[in-house]
């Protein structure tokens, strides 16, 4: 039994697949090395006062979202409560090498809508760690009269 094909045979024809293989292999790669959650993005509103306050250089930061999710350093990466005390103490000590002679400062930012207990846990588990902690607010706006 004999089948007729009306395909024709053609010599231009292109295999795609392993190019789509590439590519997805590539969008994988950047996916899993990007940076996918910048700290700026996050929305944290600090309390206010009426204070301005100056930069510092040697700073390790510590973030309290309004959902509880911590970040510590500049890895942008969630960590528990219970692992704050480890992370925080292996980035002062990476920074320490870095500036050695050097106290760095831990500069703690948490959204105004954190409940006051979870943010003492925080606050006192970076106490322990180091003696210079910086709090983050935004300075009130001057109303002129």
């Amino acid at each position: 039994m004999k089948f007729k094909t009306n395909l024709k045979t053609t010599h231009s024809f292109v295999d795609m697949t392993p190019l789509v293989d590439v590519i997805f292999l590539m969008l994988i790669f950047f996916i899993v090395t990007s940076d996918i959650l910048p700290l700026k993005s996050l929305n944290i509103e600090n309390p206010t006062l009426n204070r301005n306050s100056a930069p510092l250089t040697t700073q390790v930061l510590v973030v309290m979202d309004a959902q509880n999710v911590i970040y510590v350093g500049s890895k942008k990466a969630m960590i528990e409560l219970s692992s704050v005390k480890e992370q925080l103490a292996r980035e002062i000590a990476q920074l320490q090498e870095q500036h050695p002679g050097l106290v760095p400062t831990v500069v703690l930012s948490v959204d105004r809508r954190v409940d006051y207990g979870d943010f003492l846990r925080l606050f006192s588990l970076i106490q322990e760690i180091s003696s210079k902690i910086r709090l983050v607010y935004q300075p009130e706006e001057v109303q002129e009269g």
